[in-house]
């Protein structure tokens, strides 16, 4: 077996549009495809003794054991790759279920798609799921558990950590959208203009100042003793010739601490004479310049949790430690301890596994022991310097009976130092109490505290302390820090249509981010170069904190290679869908291709709009499955799907007695006559009044009124500025080129019915064929040229995508010969040749029609011509 390609979606896909997070691997059984499970002798009885758990798996049979039920009567191997890679993540520790698999189109190639949690340990999954498969067929022995610990070291490299994880899903069960913005815990949670970012429980709206604050202790413990708040006696030394009398003025016991340190790192406690201290000094240099000697405070280890000055949570936290039976080493009494159901590797569970590294044995050599040694009966050990959940220890939540002084004052603590999310540590004997009673002192303030002690305690209850980040960032209800955001699909207009509505947009006052296929725009500023029309780019524009309108135009490669690169919009829209890529991705039928862009249509939000072609038997039928309101355009007013959308009151647009329309039910409100709209030619270019249509939807959706609508459309004028590659006339002396980005059967007979309303002496056309599409496809694209061009001029893409610049140009060739054996045609296979070749062999009067893909070249070409014949180095004879 091989596999062609591995791609992880991310977002509403081709698969779901609801489950965003899979995996579709393109699998080739190869011989396997003659060999499906119930010919494999043994292949049951192994599987099923390598996973039994996979008995659950209900498969289509639905019930317990259905999985095993289809291999026994015969399933093919790419259906339980799928389930295999299903269930070693789950052995990992990342329950996950949804799969299916389907044919590619091809015999023997399937698309194996299933769900994950961490993205590289989904890859990993489809890589180990297949290697696993091929054991198992061959009756070879697997190491299943490198697999799995491999797994799990690469979902805790990725994850996000507990804290951050619960605040981003706090804010998803709110509907605020997020995206991560780098591989660690940085996050934004809202789009554009309303982001707010989150780095762990640090956010945009923390004090920088309370941060350096918290982070030097010294300052730190100055201020609360300036505010009379209980600390402990504790002096900062940076040389060893000052610990003894630092020691002398604090009194034994003491700890010893790195002024600049985190999570428990370099700090020693209990310290009772002046050869221990001297070896946790040493410790705590290795961290820090500077070191903090101060009274050992005993009692118990609290944690106050205050966001935005108020006590939200509070837990007694107890560091990892083993309790003796008289028989066992403490070896044995971790591992014993480890076998808690609630302890995992890292973060995977509410606590994490003990393990016995360096500073561990060093503080049971401190107490004597060694890890073989057998511990009293009783005798409890602690086994680690912090009461850390991540080092292993437990927390119990105590936030019902914190003294109302304590509360009080870790509020005070909140302001004095100034943080809106800060976690205090306190040493007391009893948190029922005040601490001027038990003799209890704050030893720490930390910035960007640890939520998992108080999400998922030992005991106690669970506290959702994301909920009150969220309010704090978001304090408005109902306020999801989303920005209005427009997607387009269809097979031809998209481009246009998409620039047309930020125009409308940037004119009333929008700050607008817009993609292309031309490239990336943040208020007309071009950013990104390129078919930017994927999700990597639609993230570009969401994630700039200046705009606050995005329009983003959505092709079907970015859809089907990684899924769309947000999650609901407030308006979608579908021009069309013609025969145009089949063939590639697995998508060969152009219903398929339809289901492709119907994507678009279901993320729209429940209160948005899909905006729909009327005139599209395939675009239509896409409003079965939207959960939004429907809107629908037209070139025909009297189309019955129009009608009855206007018989309930819907909104609609139509072309109608020379107008552009938009209807309220029956209502008619003409926007302006299609003739005075400079897009349309003078109304000669029908397509584009169809794009018109859809952007004067949006635009009063998002509340843009049509006198607005009206002053945009009539300022947008086709242009190689604002419409790059469509429709493009560059009038010289003799002659006139137009250049379009006509590239499909469909765009070409959109662009016959203009250029057929042109006057010229002779039509000159310049196109080529395109190596990712079928044959029939370009050969098409010739006989249509065959059609519209009096001349033809055969040239060659700078990609040829796959095909042999031979192979293009015969495709072609032959569209035309099968049209008019006698059409004139030459060939020519470098762009800029077959430009200035047509333009010097140029008659008067002709009009020079040049089909590109590769717009800005073509574009640079044609304008320094202009720029040649207007300083007269351009000289055509006159033919």
């Amino acid at each position: 077996m091989k596999i062609r390609e591995i791609n992880a979606m991310r977002g509403p896909n081709y698969w779901s549009v609801r489950r965003h997070k899979l995996i579709v691997m393109v699998l080739d059984l190869e011989d396997m495809e003659e060999r499906p499970s119930n010919k494999i002798p043994g292949f049951l009885d192994r599987i099923k003794a390598m996973f039994p758990t996979m008995y659950s798996h209900r498969c289509s049979e639905g019930c317990e054991g259905g999985f095993f039920m289809r291999v026994e009567e015969g399933t093919w191997m790419g259906h339980v790759i799928e389930h295999i890679a299903l269930e070693i993540q789950t052995l990992a520790g990342m329950d996950t279920g949804f799969g299916r698999t389907r044919g590619y189109g091809e015999k023997g190639v399937y698309n194996v798609v299933f769900s994950y949690i961490e993205e590289d340990v989904g890859r990993y999954a489809a890589k180990a799921a297949v290697a696993i498969c091929e054991a198992l067929i061959e009756g070879e022995d697997y190491d299943l558990e490198d697999d799995i610990q491999r797994m799990r070291e690469l979902r805790e490299g990725q994850r996000l950590g507990p804290s951050t994880g619960s605040i981003v899903e706090e804010a998803q069960s709110r509907g605020i959208p997020w995206i991560r913005l780098n591989k660690y815990s940085l996050c934004q949670l809202g789009y554009g203009a309303n982001q707010k970012r989150i780095q762990a429980t640090v956010t945009s709206e923390t004090s920088s100042i309370g941060v350096e604050l918290a982070c030097d202790k010294e300052d730190t413990k100055y201020l609360l003793e300036q505010a009379e708040v209980e600390v402990p006696r504790g002096d900062i030394i940076s040389r060893e010739s000052s610990l003894e009398s630092a020691c002398r003025y604090v009194g034994y016991p003491l700890v010893i601490k790195p002024i600049d340190g985190n999570h428990g790192r370099g700090i020693t406690v209990d310290i009772n004479n002046y050869e221990h201290a001297l070896e946790a000094f040493k410790a705590a240099k290795e961290v820090s310049r500077r070191v903090i000697v101060e009274k050992y405070i005993t009692g118990e280890d609290y944690r106050l949790l205050v966001i935005n000055n108020v006590l939200v949570a509070a837990a007694k936290r107890t560091p990892a430690h083993v309790v003796g039976d008289g028989k066992s080493t403490i070896e044995e009494l971790v591992a014993e301890v480890n076998k808690d159901p609630r302890r995992g590797y890292g973060h995977e569970k509410e606590l994490t596994e003990i393990t016995i590294n360096d500073l561990t044995k060093t503080i049971i050599a401190d107490a004597g022991y060694t890890p073989e040694s057998v511990l009293a009966d009783k005798e409890r050990l602690i086994l680690k310097d912090t009461a850390n959940l991540s080092t292993g220890g437990t927390a119990e939540d105590v936030t019902d009976i914190v003294h109302p002084a304590n509360v009080s004052m870790a509020e005070r603590i909140s302001k004095i130092i100034d943080l809106d999310i800060c976690g205090i540590d306190v040493m007391t004997s009893d948190i029922s109490k005040p601490l001027s009673e038990t003799g209890g002192a704050v030893l720490e303030v930390n910035a960007g505290p640890g939520f998992r002690m108080h999400l998922a305690p030992t005991t106690g209850l669970p506290r959702n302390v994301a909920a009150p980040v969220i309010d704090k960032l978001f304090p408005i209800k109902g306020d999801t820090g989303r920005i209005p955001i427009v997607a387009i699909t269809g097979t031809n207009g998209k481009t246009t249509t998409s620039r047309l509505i930020a125009h409308i947009a940037k004119m009333t006052g929008y700050r607008v981010g817009y993609t292309t296929s031309d490239g990336v725009y943040i208020q007309n500023r071009l950013l990104m170069k390129g078919d930017c029309t994927g999700p990597a780019s639609a993230e570009f524009v969401l994630k700039d904190p200046t705009v606050n309108f995005a329009v983003l135009e959505c092709a079907r490669g970015g859809l089907l290679r990684a899924g769309l690169g947000f999650k609901k919009c407030d308006i979608g829209i579908v021009t069309n869908v013609a025969a145009d890529h089949l063939g590639l991705k697995g998508i060969h039928t152009i219903e398929q291709l339809a289901k492709v862009k119907g994507v678009i249509p279901e993320t729209v939000l429940p209160d948005g709009y899909a905006i729909l072609n009327a005139d599209d038997d395939l675009v239509y039928d896409m409003r079965r499955g939207i959960e939004g309101n429907l809107a629908l355009f037209s070139m025909d007013e009297n189309n019955p799907r129009i009608q009855a959308l206007q018989r309930i009151g819907g909104i609609t647009a139509v072309y109608e007695n020379g107008y552009v329309t938009l209807c309220k039910g029956a209502w008619k409100m003409r926007i302006m006559k299609a003739e005075n709209i400079p897009l349309t030619y003078g109304g000669k270019a029908k397509f584009m009044i169809q794009n018109v249509l859809p952007a004067v939807i949006a635009a009063n959706i998002q509340g843009i009124s049509i006198e607005d609508t009206k002053a945009a459309l009539e300022t947008f004028i086709p242009s190689a500025t604002q419409t790059p590659g469509r429709l493009n006339l560059f009038k010289f002396n003799n002659f006139n080129i137009l250049l379009d980005y006509a590239h499909n059967p469909a765009g070409m007979r959109a662009l016959q019915k203009f250029t057929d309303n042109l006057d010229a002496t002779v039509k000159v056309g310049i196109i080529a064929g395109i190596g990712d599409r079928r044959e029939e496809d370009n050969n098409e694209i010739g006989s249509i040229a065959a059609e519209m061009f009096d001349e033809i001029i055969i040239r060659q893409d700078k990609n040829l995508r796959g095909k042999s610049e031979d192979v293009l140009i015969k495709m072609l060739d032959d569209g035309i010969k099968k049209q008019n054996p006698k059409k004139k045609t030459t060939i020519i296979p470098l762009e800029s040749d077959a430009i200035n070749h047509a333009v010097a062999n140029a008659k008067k009067g002709s009009l020079i029609i040049l089909c590109s893909d590769v717009v800005p070249d073509a574009l640079d070409l044609v304008k320094k011509l202009k720029e040649k014949e207007a300083s007269g180095e351009l000289i055509i004879a006159d033919r």
